[in-house]
């Protein structure tokens, strides 16, 4: 059962919710694999398995406690998961499962220490930015939000209905408005499911027109 359990696991590869860790010497890589999951959908971890699905085996007390200092120290706030250990013909395998989070967002370290928040972009860690962060904030306040149809609001959806998407940068230009009111007017956006945020980037995050499947 075991055994082939984690090779059907191996088989899926590295995706939007599992990633592989050959084994664990920094806790704060971890770290930002944990709070990755936490802030989007939830995943796992297989470490002990090498980035071509190979198993290599940890020596898992070691790797149990790096990973309860990614959670308990280097997550904020702490990252709750829960640890299976699999024997694999004489290698062990842990399978950390990481649920979506309850209080996002959920920060992890840099080596210089700055507090960053990551999410889990099918098979990468990448960062938030204050867009996104807005979104969570609006979406726990219960007060619901202020929208006004302004010109710019006008602007971006007609850009988007004649070009695939938009950076923030190239909102900023083309409508002059300033930082904290174009994050303002895409947060909104989102949160009212007119606007989603697209990683196809590999540099930035874009956002375009949030299509609603047909019933």
């Amino acid at each position: 059962m075991s055994k082939s359990y984690i090779q059907q696991l191996i088989r899926e590869g590295e995706h939007q919710k599992q990633d592989f860790k050959f084994a664990v010497n920094d806790a704060r890589k971890i770290a930002r694999s944990l709070v990755a999951f936490a802030n989007t959908d939830g995943g796992k971890l297989l470490i002990g398995v090498k980035d071509n699905g190979v198993i290599a085996g940890v020596r898992s007390e070691e790797e149990i406690h790096m990973i309860e200092a990614a959670s308990q120290l280097y997550s904020k706030p702490n990252v709750p998961y829960n640890v299976t250990e699999w024997n694999i013909g004489g290698k062990m395998v842990l399978e950390v499962d990481v649920e979506p989070g309850d209080q996002k967002p959920y920060y992890a370290p840099t080596e210089e220490k700055k507090w960053l928040v990551y999410l889990r972009v099918k098979d990468q860690n990448r960062l938030a930015n204050k867009v996104i962060l807005k979104v969570w904030q609006k979406k726990r306040d219960k007060s619901g939000i202020y929208f006004t149809y302004s010109k710019n609001e006008k602007f971006l959806l007609n850009y988007l209905e004649e070009h695939p998407a938009i950076s923030f940068s190239k909102l900023c230009r083309l409508t002059k408005m300033r930082r904290f009111e174009a994050e303002e007017l895409l947060a909104n956006l989102i949160v009212l499911n007119v606007l989603e945020p697209d990683f196809s980037s590999t540099k930035t995050i874009m956002y375009k027109l949030k299509v609603i499947p047909k019933e």
